[in-house]
């Protein structure tokens, strides 16, 4: 077939027809060819070619795919390349991306990859590792550049082309003293503007905002979009600059993080791989806690029940109402849960706001109440005309259901708001006060708020 017929194919027949030829450098120069993300995708629509697509890349363009693939296809990879290849591969990985991978395999196939490290880059890594999990010394790369503020601008210049070859970006260039302790970042835009016999230290603003080497990963996050940067330097507690972060990281764990938090929003612990690659039993114990949590809270609502079973009995009309109650409490309580915690995790509010967001729901919830409740009155009243199903005292039927609702939804809304604020305060995952949490707190609440109400207006006439 010619080059041109094979050019007017899709990249996948394209790739089907230069496979079957079994001819390596045909392969490697059609891969060598493609975007990397087309490579990946490949990777993903073959999966019995994925190690091989790897090798037959050059060492560079392999790494950059290897390091957008998922965790799984990762370690099928690996584990499918010889001995040789996979030491290229990791040793050409940035040191970031090759931490990110490294620290989720098992001990033992842990210790077995350390081995095929150069020297250098196994001490990197190891050092890596040893920071604390979802800290921003797990996500660093130690490949930069740095200069010194005695430096002139010529001379940056001559450090860049030495040194910049196999760091992750250039776009910044960092100033540490002679202790190694950063002084500042400068854009590389500055240097090319000025006149090479400028001095560094004249460039300086020393307006440098940097990152510890032990927060968080999702502080992190913050950092980088509130201050618009494409890479932020990393130090230690006495500011000796270790290494940067950049924003391809942050994006991957924003990603994570949202990944994690929607999960935990469900009513389940964070699975932390992929759904189809875990396997069912331990899928079985991620779910299993709180579903037993969650059915022990719901049997307190059969205890509420229990505790008016006389009212009931006086007035079985009031039982017909009891799933619209607790489902009106439950639904608005995962409303403002939902929107506190997605409003907590891009940082629009912090604990500090609690009275602003306890002011707004309070009226939110008397808002939300008082229509549901005019309803729920309305719903009666009509109902009444055509079945007499209430009796002679459907107004006050009527007026439980709808005051009853106005203090059930305000009560959701206000615990469903609070509760993420209060575990973040006692430094747990606001995430964990999901939804189905939120709801089974508030079906028991709403039962009690709904009968105390029912008792003050129908006792002496249904009670």
């Amino acid at each position: 077939m010619q080059r041109e017929d094979i050019e007017e194919l899709s990249i996948q027949e394209q790739f089907e027809q230069i496979i079957a030829t079994e001819d390596k450098l045909a392969i490697r120069d059609f891969l060598d060819d493609q975007n990397i993300a087309d490579v990946a995708e490949l990777i993903n629509d073959y999966p019995d070619y994925e190690a091989q697509i790897i090798a037959n890349l050059s060492i560079h363009r392999a790494a950059s795919t290897f390091k957008i693939l998922d965790f799984p296809t990762q370690k099928r990879i690996v584990a499918d390349l010889p001995s040789f290849k996979t030491a290229e591969l990791l040793n050409e990985l940035q040191a970031d991306d090759r931490t990110d991978f490294l620290e989720d395999l098992p001990k033992e196939v842990l210790r077995d990859l350390i081995k095929l490290l150069d020297p250098e880059e196994r001490i990197i890594t190891l050092s890596l590792l040893g920071y604390p999990d979802d800290s921003v010394g797990r996500l660093m790369t130690p490949d930069y550049v740095y200069v010194y503020e005695h430096n002139s601008v010529a001379e940056v210049f001559q450090i860049i082309r030495k040194y910049a070859k196999n760091t992750e970006t250039i776009d910044v260039i960092y100033v540490i003293n002679d202790k190694g302790q950063l002084m500042d970042d400068l854009r590389i835009k500055e240097f090319i503007l000025a006149s090479p016999d400028k001095l560094v230290n004249e460039l300086m603003d020393e307006r440098v905002i940097a990152l510890k080497v032990t927060d968080d990963q999702e502080y992190a996050n913050q950092v980088f979009k509130m201050n618009n940067r494409v890479a932020l330097p990393v130090v230690d507690d006495n500011n000796v600059l270790l290494g940067i972060i950049t924003i391809d990281d942050i994006l991957w764990v924003a990603q994570e993080e949202f990944s994690e938090d929607m999960q935990k929003m469900g009513g389940t612990v964070a699975l932390n791989e992929p759904y189809l690659e875990m396997p069912l039993f331990k899928l079985f114990r991620k779910r299993v806690g709180w579903m037993i949590v969650l059915f022990l809270g719901e049997m307190l609502t059969a205890s509420a029940m229990s505790a008016f079973e006389d009212e009931i009995k006086k007035a079985v009309v009031l039982a017909l109402f009891v799933p619209l109650i607790i489902s009106s409490g439950g639904n608005s309580g995962s409303q403002a849960s939902t929107l506190i915690i997605q409003a907590m995790a891009v940082g629009e509010i912090t604990i500090a706001n609690w009275w602003q967001v306890l002011r707004r729901e309070i009226l939110s919830g008397l808002m939300l109440g008082s229509v549901l409740g005019l309803i729920g009155f309305i719903r009666v009243a009509v109902w009444q005309q055509f079945t007499d199903i209430y009796g002679e005292h459907w107004f006050f039927v009527g007026a439980t259901v709808g005051v009853s609702l106005v203090g059930v939804v305000l009560w959701g809304t206000l615990s469903g708001s609070m509760l993420p604020m209060i575990l973040k305060r006692l430094g747990a995952d606001p995430a964990v006060s999901s939804a189905p949490f939120v709801a089974t707190l508030v079906d028991v609440t709403g039962l009690i708020i709904y009968f105390s109400v029912a008792y003050l207006f129908l006792q002496g006439l249904l009670l």
